[in-house]
């Protein structure tokens, strides 16, 4: 691990947990949308078209002369949007969007003035190993955002220490329902990815975290039974719905056959609330007037710049923000690595 480098990612201020964060009545919306207007494709299907990008995006690398192939990270992990460009899509939840309540809460996280919210999704699983290596989320730039920018590319950004002048304020209010009796939990390091990782357990029915998830690494602990975790048939093509035929359960097909079904009892569902925090009026103009945006030359020009100034040797490609290779050598130059230490595996991830 590169200490130094690692020692940038620590949140705005200490993780506030926080409880009941939506109402019975908000949640039961939340979840209808998600049964009502399935099915639901992988997260790994929705942002990465190489394993080079989902490498970059998250920490550690393959061993050498292993050629990493997409199939290879699938975990049964879906996800859905209940906003799009920053505008609520789904009607029937806009006071869960517009919340009053989560724009004061990181308002005061930041100690800042101003907040707007920014997107809305909602992750659902069965059992799963532990949900992808630990990361952070990928987070704004001025003049960089997820509307034209990869995943990877925002990642190594934040990787590099490079652009933190144009980095945008953000905070998040994390959600879980899950009443699983076998991990579940949310594991993160807020201290910085060197030192020890804490972990809010489960079972979890409205508890919520208000952070800074792009600067702090954090993953979800395996959950649910062993036998369960990996679905015979998963794919990258994989999808996941309600099940019409088990009151409350859910079920994940491949190419339109069941290949899973998941009980109500073993049912993970986050979701995740996140807006910009303005310091002052002068930070909200400068994000809105758009006087001081990077743009994607200059991001590219600025690395290349670096990667040379350290000695590195390669081939400047046509296509940077696509090609495997670039992206690689990125990803090896200013990964930070895997965290150094991490909690005890939940009891049946042990005895497996």
């Amino acid at each position: 691990m590169d200490i130094e480098r690692a020692r940038i990612f620590r949140p705005a201020a200490t993780p506030r947990v926080i409880e009941e964060a939506y109402t019975p009545d908000q949640h039961r919306r939340l979840l209808g949308v998600v049964r009502d207007n399935g099915p639901w494709t992988l997260i790994v299907a929705q942002h990465f078209k190489s394993a080079e990008e989902l490498i970059a995006t998250t920490s550690g690398s393959v061993p050498e002369g292993v050629q990493p192939t997409l199939d290879m990270f699938v975990t049964p992990v879906f996800r859905g949007y209940y906003s799009y460009a920053g505008a609520c899509i789904r009607p029937e939840i806009e006071d869960c969007y517009y919340n009053p309540r989560f724009l004061q809460l990181v308002r005061e996280y930041w100690g800042a003035k101003y907040a707007e919210p920014e997107s809305m999704l909602f992750n659902i699983q069965g059992p799963c190993e532990a949900a992808g290596a630990p990361h952070v989320d990928a987070t704004r730039f001025r003049g960089i955002t997820m509307d034209d920018t990869p995943l990877w590319l925002m990642n190594t950004m934040v990787k590099s220490g490079l652009f933190s002048r144009w980095q945008v304020r953000k905070a998040q209010v994390v959600t879980w329902y899950y009443r699983g009796r076998t991990g579940g939990g949310f594991v993160y390091w807020p201290d910085g990815p060197h030192e020890q990782p804490k972990v809010l357990e489960a079972p979890m029915w409205g508890r919520a975290v208000v952070v800074e998830n792009e600067m702090m690494y954090h993953t979800a602990q395996a959950n649910g039974p062993v036998a369960m975790r990996r679905p015979p048939g998963l794919a990258f093509g994989s999808v996941m719905e309600a099940d019409p035929a088990v009151h409350g359960g859910w079920r994940i097909l491949t190419d339109g056959r069941v290949i899973q079904q998941v009980p109500e009892e073993e049912f993970r569902f986050l979701v995740h609330w996140s807006a910009y925090v303005y310091a002052d009026l002068d930070e909200l103009k400068l994000v809105r007037d758009h006087t001081d945006d990077l743009t994607h030359e200059r991001v590219i020009d600025t690395l290349v710049t670096d990667l040379r100034r350290r000695g590195e040797q390669f081939r400047m490609p046509a296509d940077p923000l696509s090609d495997k290779a670039f992206i690689a050598l990125l990803t090896r130059v200013y990964d930070v690595g895997l965290p150094l230490h991490f909690p005890p595996a939940p009891a049946e991830a042990r005895a497996a």
